[in-house]
């Protein structure tokens, strides 16, 4: 393989208003390195094929068929409705979807006047809202925010044809992810199997072997590397694959990304090379270097790879090889890729939370892995986390200065685990020097380095939201989880950065090891009383999952937990069941700490106290109204 082609895809289904950055940064690498790479969005061009007028055409027909013996009185509602509504969604969703790209905002006026669009089952949660706080829209949108109304509309319109792929023609299909729970934390891989052996490919099966039927065609590759970064891209990225293997056996395939990097590292299942030819774990650069080395002869050692060698599973290291430093990986670079198929969605209301699903962001990470690196429900015995490694200022500035130029884009989303302060203090001053005008934002950890002072400087750098991890609202969990913050400074540091006009956003957490029913209501009341306060601007609570590379399922003894393992893991492993010494009704808890948290977001039900949002009787809380004033006052 002396002329090598490289073509490097993201499964469906990931996010539609940016790509995922995975293979801009390969791309960069092996341009820097001169091999011939192509790239392409498979996620974003399959939603296309799907919402458009010959996509509803051939979805029109499936469903019909697929429902034409059932009456209507029995049909799901979205399908009912689409079938009933047919002729208005072909004539609305190609206006609807150029809208949502940016190409024609004047039709916000028609869409924001509720006469456009037909709205089906998905306008039922505006209905809620609207019902309980008179005339939200205007509320939430103003008189003149009808670009932003317009948006959150044709979302619910975008969301109602999905809705009717899921129920009409692929149970698997969702907006952002795709057969999931086939493929998350399953130990065996007899599920993917049996849907990638069925007689006849899924209605989004056909629509991705279209697809890489014209990348194959356009790109003529002889190496295919496919990103995985979630369990939600596994089986779509297995169906390229097994269309690739099928027209062109000759492409070897080359598997990478988050999920494979989390979940595959017990890999035993020979039956995934039936797929594939080499999975790369870890960082992408070095083992996908040394593949296509080895490809062409070179005499170069497989690195961190998987393969199959006499019918087995073997993991391939090498000791005389190392990953790139993050100064060495180059620049990202979006090139191949259609930035102006991306949509700008709006899910929910709240300014803080819709950020991740609206405006095109450039992908950008400040250091690879974690400063801190301690907290023991994270996966800190990983690379991606564990092991630490700062670019440097001028190489970020370099690269946001190319990404500028190539992109014309000046929305940065760095990606880091934590990004770290001072490295952001350094670049912030930078850009205000060079008068670099770029609009950021970034995870971080509540470090008491945040004063208010540093917080103003970001915001003047082009900082406009932050997002970080309050986890578990509660000093003892918070101490024994090794967070490194407690909720008197957590409250000072966000207060410090809604006070310099950055939006925050806090990452909760429940159900963790020791946690009582008490401890999650003085939660609830302490994240009642932070967005009372402007502390923080919107959150999202998850429940607590111990995964076998974290302290706690490392050393669950330490955390009063005994393990569930599964014994014959031939697949993926990553969460794994427990027992807790602690006998806590989370389920039941979990669903109320949504409900409140939703309401809160909307500017909703501050005036209840903690425990109205649960279904059960539980115990008031013990923390005092004015809690967090007393803290910011400190």
């Amino acid at each position: 393989m002396l002329n090598m082609q490289v073509l490097l895809i993201t499964p469906p289904m990931t996010q539609l208003n940016t790509p995922y950055p995975a293979t801009a940064y390969l791309t960069g690498f092996l341009k820097q390195h001169d091999y011939a790479v192509t790239q392409r969005d498979l996620a974003i061009d399959v939603f296309l094929n799907i919402v458009s007028r010959s996509g509803l055409e051939l979805l029109y027909d499936q469903v019909a068929l697929n429902y034409e013996a059932i009456e209507d009185s029995d049909l799901p509602d979205s399908i009912y409705n689409f079938l009933d509504n047919f002729d208005d969604y072909y004539r609305c969703v190609d206006s609807v979807i150029k809208f949502l790209q940016g190409k024609d905002p004047s039709l916000a006026l028609r869409i924001a006047s509720r006469q456009f669009l037909p709205e089906g089952p998905q306008f039922a949660a505006l209905s809620q809202i609207e019902s309980s706080q008179e005339n939200s829209l205007n509320k939430a949108f103003g008189t003149l925010g009808t670009q932003d109304k317009a948006k959150y509309l044709a979302t619910l319109f975008i969301n109602d044809i999905a809705t009717v792929m899921t129920d009409g023609v692929d149970p698997y299909f969702e907006v952002s992810r795709y057969a999931e729970r086939l493929a998350a934390s399953n130990a065996q891989f007899d599920d993917l199997y049996a849907v990638l052996q069925a007689e006849q490919p899924s209605y989004t099966e056909v629509i991705i072997e279209q697809l890489m039927a014209q990348y194959l065609n356009e790109e003529q590759p002889n190496v295919l590397g496919i990103s995985v970064p979630f369990p939600g891209n596994m089986l779509g990225a297995l169906q390229a694959a097994q269309y690739c293997k099928k027209v062109a056996p000759q492409i070897k395939i080359i598997l990478g990304g988050g999920f494979v990097n989390t979940e595959l590292r017990s890999l035993k299942d020979a039956r995934l090379f039936e797929f594939v030819d080499y999975i790369c774990v870890d960082d992408g650069e070095r083992p996908l270097l040394s593949v296509l080395e080895n490809l062409q002869g070179k005499g170069t050692p497989l690195f961190r790879t998987y393969s199959l060698a006499a019918g087995q599973v073997v993991f391939n290291e090498d000791a005389a090889q190392h990953d790139f430093p993050q100064k060495k990986v180059g620049a990202p670079t979006y090139e191949g890729l259609s930035l102006d198929s991306y949509l700008s969605v709006c899910e929910v209301l709240n300014p803080m939370h819709r950020i991740w699903s609206d405006g095109r962001w450039n992908k950008l990470t400040i250091a690879h892995g974690c400063y801190w690196a301690k907290c023991s429900f994270c996966d800190i015995s990983l690379d991606y986390i564990g092991n630490y490694d700062d670019a440097g200022v001028e190489i970020t500035l370099a690269r946001i200065e190319a990404l500028i130029e190539e992109t014309g884009q000046t929305g940065f989303h760095f990606v880091d685990e934590a990004a770290p302060p001072k490295a952001l203090f350094i670049l912030a001053e930078k850009l205000i020097e060079k008068e670099i005008i770029i609009t950021w934002w970034a995870n971080i950890r509540f470090e008491k380095t945040f004063t208010a002072e540093k917080c103003q400087l970001l915001a003047d750098s082009g900082c406009i939201a932050i997002s970080g991890g309050l986890e578990v609202a509660s000093d003892r969990l918070l101490k024994l989880m090794k967070k490194g913050v407690s909720v008197a400074q957590v409250a000072k540091i966000t207060q410090s950065f809604t006070q310099a006009g950055i939006l925050v956003h806090a990452y909760l957490m429940y159900g963790f090891p020791s946690q009582t029913e008490q401890e999650t209501v003085d939660a609830l009341e302490y994240v009642r009383q932070l967005m009372l306060n402007k502390c923080i601007h919107s959150a999202y609570w998850h429940r607590f999952a111990a995964t076998v590379h974290s302290p706690v399922g490392l050393n669950p003894d330490e955390y009063g937990i005994s393990l569930q393992p599964n014994e014959n893991t031939q697949f993926a492993e990553n969460d794994i069941d427990f027992i807790d010494s602690v006998d806590t009704n989370h389920e039941m808890l979990g669903a109320g700490l949504k409900k409140a948290l939703y309401n809160y977001m909307h500017h909703l039900g501050f005036e209840y106290p903690a425990s109205f949002w649960f279904d059960e009787a539980v115990v008031e809380t013990s923390i005092a109204k004015n809690t967090i004033k007393k803290y910011l006052a400190t």
